[in-house]
């Protein structure tokens, strides 16, 4: 496995290990996405900080991602998108569609202020 997941109370952090995103870890990736959302972790933030390199079927992972945790009413981050990844992201333009902070504790941060949010937005 190329990745470590780490359960948090209000977030799950996925650490990507390998230096390509591709077809062949791109799968047990989307897989693992699935299982958390499931299991009941909304909100996911991922560290791609060591990917150097991403190709379709990696960029199609982390929109699935995002889009699982949208649905669940919660949200994805990318931190740590390294110059190459975020190239390919921006090709595709998919910069306004994926959240993506420099850090892993920025990523936190936006996850916990997104939760401050919802459970505000639901006394009103």
């Amino acid at each position: 496995m190329d990745f470590k997941v780490e359960k948090e109370e209000k977030h799950a952090l996925v650490t990507f290990n390998a230096e390509k995103l591709n077809s062949l870890n791109s799968a047990d990736l989307k897989s693992e996405l699935v299982v958390l959302v499931k299991s009941g972790y909304r909100n996911i933030a991922m560290d791609l900080s060591s990917a150097r390199y991403c190709d379709s079927s990696g960029l199609s992972a982390l929109l699935t991602g995002n889009r699982l945790c949208r649905e669940a009413d919660g949200v994805f981050v990318l931190a740590g998108v390294q110059p190459t990844v975020h190239k390919l992201i921006s090709i595709s333009q998919l910069t306004s569609v994926l959240s993506i902070v420099p850090t892993v504790s920025e990523a936190v941060d936006l996850i916990m202020m997104e939760e401050i949010d919802r459970e505000l937005g639901k006394e009103d």
